[in-house]
């Protein structure tokens, strides 16, 4: 089979190396209009046990990621100058390019050389391939061209974003709220290695507005935030790469094949930043489509079997962060609750968890929760 991947993502080179693994007399193609070593954005966060989804079939992957990942076991949340730490609630992160360095050397072991630099323009150049693996993110051009037949819609979130990095270290995933005389901002923040932190800013439509932020440059943006954030960085500054401001773009497809071309990955789909779930669905969009082709003789019956296993797992996940990032969007609101309720609402936000779920997995922050609202009920 003569395949391209168009994307070398952490979707594509999945993709790439687990085909090829697999079947060794397989052609691949990787296109990547990047030059290789470039990457936008800092760490990126897995929730969970991170990559042990993987650990049966692909231990090998898993041994070579997991000794560069920084783990905790649970979030902080900092509002008005007031901490509480949530427990039980367990996440993993990597350098985004740490991440794809090490696919990169696992795509090459296995035969398969990323022509990076080499952008794919039109869909004519890609006649004569038996399949076609759209792993090209966001912008996607193979979705672009045929949005029609697959369905697509694209909507943008109404807060802004920008994404940042830090050399101040964390503890723990963190979430800090913080009101100005202009409005409020968040950050969401957490080290990727043992000296660097993401530390992405949002803030809603009105407080970046007030700030005039459309007429600032990158680095006004990145004074201003450094200021609101002076007391959660401690002296550090911000790191920029390309931290231009944005609204979250909600991408989805009814259809996720189009002749024989697939989309997988943000592509396909997107989910907001804020359950930290977009690298991990790309890598299981990745297995999921393998799977199917393995297990249908025809291209097009494999496809539909993609779609039609994988489909339903994305769309729930995708349903919980839209949940999550409403909770975002009106987050200036619920800064006006005391400390243990903003807690509370925030953990419980995509509607994924209930109280009973909540003891079970955070009994300290639970407890804590409990007992003070039993005192505030008291007459």
């Amino acid at each position: 089979m003569r395949i391209a991947v168009i994307g070398a993502g952490p979707g594509g080179l999945y993709f790439a190396y687990l085909w090829k693994r697999r079947h060794p007399d397989a052609q691949i193609d990787l296109f990547e209009q990047n030059p290789e070593g470039a990457t936008w954005g800092f760490g990126v966060v897995f929730s969970d046990q991170a990559l042990e989804f993987l650990r049966a079939d692909d231990p090998d992957t898993v041994d070579a990621i997991t000794p560069q990942m920084e783990s905790w076991n649970n979030i902080t949340v900092n509002l008005r100058g007031q901490s509480v730490e949530i427990d039980g609630v367990g996440f993993s992160s990597i350098g985004r390019l740490e991440l794809l360095n090490i696919l990169q050397q696992r795509v090459r072991a296995v035969g398969v050389a990323p022509r990076y630099g080499t952008t794919i323009r039109w869909i004519s150049e890609l006649e004569g391939y038996d399949l076609v693996v759209a792993a090209d993110g966001l912008n996607s051009l193979v979705r672009r061209s045929f949005e029609g037949a697959f369905g697509t819609t694209v909507s943008h979130a109404t807060n802004k974003f920008a994404w940042y990095g830090t050399r101040k270290s964390f503890a723990t995933l963190s979430q800090t709220f913080v009101k100005t005389d202009l409005g409020a901002f968040n950050a969401h923040h957490y080290r990727y290695s043992p000296d660097m932190s993401t530390f992405l800013v949002e803030c809603d439509a009105a407080t970046w507005q007030a700030y005039g932020f459309a007429d600032k440059t990158i680095e006004q943006s990145q004074a201003i935030c450094e200021q609101v954030f002076a007391a959660t960085l401690d002296g550090h500054s911000l790191v920029s790469n390309n931290s231009i401001w944005r609204s979250f773009p909600w991408v989805w497809n009814e259809n996720w094949s189009h002749g024989n071309m697939v989309l997988i990955g943000d592509a396909l789909h997107s989910a907001h930043f804020s359950i930290g779930s977009g690298t991990r669905l790309a890598i299981e969009d990745a297995i999921a489509l393998a799977r199917a082709l393995e297990a249908e003789a025809g291209i097009p019956a494999a496809l539909a079997r993609y779609q039609a296993e994988r489909k339903p797992i994305v769309a729930k996940l995708v349903k919980a962060a839209r949940t999550s990032a409403d909770w975002y969007e009106h987050f200036p609101e619920h800064m006006k609750r005391d400390l243990m309720d903003f807690a509370y609402g925030y953990i419980t936000r995509s509607g994924r968890i209930d109280d009973a779920r909540l003891r079970a997995m955070s009994p300290a922050f639970m407890a804590r929760y409990e007992a003070e609202k039993s005192i505030g009920s008291r007459p």
